[in-house]
């Protein structure tokens, strides 16, 4: 990975939508070097694909929070059940094994505290593999470069 291909890159980390003509001329290049380079990095599975980025709030989520969440038993099976609930969640848009004194992380979106609530009680609470979860109520995000 040189000095160009990592500011093709951060280049494309902020525009996505970025025309190959303005992205050579960002990095210095010409626009068929560049168009080169980028084919390669996607080729390499460096760039695994484009995304739009999107308004929530536009969307109706007004209430996100950050939930960990213990399990009763550190098997693979109990984790495996986890995560197949977890992935038909439409609330959870992030959920990462992590290591410590907890299993999960997850990241939830809904529209507000009584959504958030109903998830709360009747998804989680209902798989008979947790043990615990904790709420971290997110109330502004001064750096988010998820995208």
């Amino acid at each position: 990975m040189d000095r160009i291909n990592q500011q093709i890159l951060q280049e494309l980390s902020r525009d996505g939508r970025i025309s190959n003509l303005d992205l050579a001329e960002r990095i210095g290049l010409s626009p068929s070097a560049c168009l080169r380079r980028v084919q390669e990095l996607e080729r390499r599975g460096v760039i695994s694909g484009y995304r739009a980025v999107l308004d929530r709030t536009q969307l109706g989520v007004g209430f996100v929070a950050y939930a960990t969440v213990g399990l009763n038993t550190h098997t693979k099976a109990s984790q495996e059940a986890f995560e197949r609930a977890m992935s038909i969640a439409p609330e959870v848009v992030e959920c990462h094994n992590v290591t410590g004194s907890v299993e999960y992380l997850l990241r939830i979106e809904v529209a507000d505290l009584p959504a958030y609530k109903a998830f709360h009680t009747d998804v989680m609470g209902t798989l008979p593999q947790v043990n615990a979860i904790t709420t971290f109520v997110v109330m502004g995000s001064p750096k988010d470069a998820r995208a």
